[in-house]
């Protein structure tokens, strides 16, 4: 039996993508991945992750609409959401909040402090 969290990571920087995903593997995370909005509410959908880290603007679809489709839904709205994003803006935190994000953190971020959140939420 796995007892692995399952962690779902929507982010279209491939560089970014690759330094999670070692950072949480190396916590014992289990880690899928997707690099635009459509293809990471998808992967909510088919593979119901314990918790999601979504970047905001994407290709295909932005993270506050991949936010809501599944916050708005009574299958998928217990999933953490923590979004991540470059844009500073406090309106930005605003809107995260509204379209139901359980976090909302800034880039540059300390991948330490990332792992401690999803962790908040997780174990």
């Amino acid at each position: 039996m796995n007892d692995k969290k399952r962690i779902l990571i929507v982010e279209d920087d491939p560089a970014l993508t690759h330094l999670m995903k070692l950072s949480f593997e190396k916590e014992s995370f289990e880690v899928d991945t997707a690099s635009d909005g459509l293809m990471g509410l998808n992967k909510a959908r088919e593979g119901m992750p314990d918790l999601i880290i979504l970047n905001v603007m994407m290709p295909r679809m932005d993270g506050y609409h991949v936010c809501r489709f599944l916050k708005f839904d009574q299958k998928y709205m217990h999933i953490p959401i923590i979004m991540v994003t470059g844009k500073t803006h406090e309106s930005e935190r605003q809107t995260g909040i509204e379209v139901g994000a359980d976090e909302y953190i800034f880039k540059p971020f300390d991948i330490d402090k990332l792992i401690a959140t999803v962790q908040k939420y997780v174990m």
